[in-house]
């Protein structure tokens, strides 16, 4: 007499997870593809730029190679760039991490 309730019962359970799953996989297909986004350092920059903070402004490893400096050099200024509304201040940060990363020590003082 429990055997048929039993198989209701997970006929039932299998049908509303089947359910749930579909409505799940039906949102996830619905919903609106969003570019990924690399995160970039968020800031609060120490008095004295060290290569570890360099590295975390360009997003590179403290020992990167100067094709891949250069291109994450470029990547971060083309997104703070003063030109398309970045900052005068952010900019000078970013190129004192390339020429730290780069060897060629702080390139002169800044005049922030």
């Amino acid at each position: 007499m429990a055997t048929p309730l039993v198989a209701g019962l997970s006929v039932a359970a299998a049908a509303l997870g089947s359910r749930y799953m579909v409505q799940a996989w039906q949102a996830f297909r619905a919903r609106a593809a969003v570019p990924r986004m690399r995160r970039f350092y968020p800031g609060g920059f120490q008095s004295e730029m060290n290569r570890r903070e360099a590295a975390l402004i360009l997003g590179v490893r403290e020992r990167a190679t100067m094709d891949k400096i250069k291109e994450a050099h470029k990547r971060v200024m083309v997104a703070n760039h003063p030109d398309a509304g970045g900052s005068h201040y952010v900019a000078s940060k970013i190129n004192e991490a390339k020429d730290i990363l780069m060897g060629k020590g702080k390139s002169g003082a800044s005049i922030f």
